[in-house]
């Protein structure tokens, strides 16, 4: 891990298209502007924790649930 110590108005640059500038410090937080492509996903460390544990959660099937969701796909007439 690379730790670098800034002052507001400095910042950093990720890559050729990220810019990380500290904008305020104040108090016991630090305020950070981010300058980046619109495509790139930027994410809060507790927000992107939140998905990736609901992402693994989402791929937990029990077979009881697969077996029920068979059985009432099966029962469902098809619509023509």
């Amino acid at each position: 891990m690379l730790v670098l110590t800034r002052k507001p108005g400095e910042g950093i640059i990720i890559g050729d298209n990220i810019t990380v500038k500290i904008v305020e410090v104040k108090g016991g937080g630090i305020r950070i502007g981010i300058d980046a492509p619109r495509d790139t996903k930027i994410y809060r460390q507790e927000v992107y924790d939140r998905i990736k544990q609901e992402n693994v959660e989402a791929t937990n099937w029990s077979l009881n649930d697969l077996d029920a969701l068979s059985a009432n796909l099966a029962t469902r007439k098809v619509k023509k």
